[in-house]
């Protein structure tokens, strides 16, 4: 079974997902199967490594954490983007030393600052351990560096470090 399907609930996820997302027949019902289990199996080749999760229930703290922080970032960026022209705005780049070094807990920060709005992770530099995110309106840098540090990468560090 773990070769046909290396990797079952990715390929469920992927699968629903299709459904949802286009509408619902026998013909798309047999090519989400065969597109999910594609991907599954693309999955597979990469051999990723299996993430070790060493405190799990700091999960939903976390989860909570960032989804208050994308509302805050939504209400945000909709003021800036609603006042216009009338403040100005300093869109900029923040260099960020992390000491997080686990490959799964450096995803999931990519995922967060990626999905925060106005921010998007630019690079990671692995022998540094730097990372450089773009803010939308930088107003603080050291704030910035202190939400990552102290918000993010120590609860990433808890769970997978």
């Amino acid at each position: 079974m773990s070769r046909v399907l290396p990797y079952p609930l990715l390929t469920a996820a992927l699968l629903l997902m299709w459904l949802l997302l286009t509408s619902f027949s026998p013909g798309q019902l047999i090519l989400g199967a065969v597109v999910a289990m594609g991907a599954s199996r693309a999955m597979a080749s990469l051999q990723p490594d299996k993430p070790r999760l060493r405190r799990w229930q700091i999960i939903p703290r976390l989860l909570g954490i960032v989804t208050l922080d994308i509302l805050r970032s939504n209400i945000a960026v909709a003021g800036v983007i609603l006042r216009g022209g009338g403040r100005d705005r300093r869109p900029g780049f923040v260099a960020i030393p992390l000491e997080l070094r686990d490959r799964t807990g450096l995803a999931v920060l990519a995922c967060i600052v990626t999905s925060t709005p106005g921010t998007a992770w630019v690079e990671h530099a692995p022998d540094t351990g730097v990372l450089l995110i773009h803010v939308l309106d930088l107003v603080d840098e050291a704030e910035w560096v202190s939400l990552i540090k102290h918000r993010y990468e120590r609860l990433l560090m808890e769970i997978f470090e």
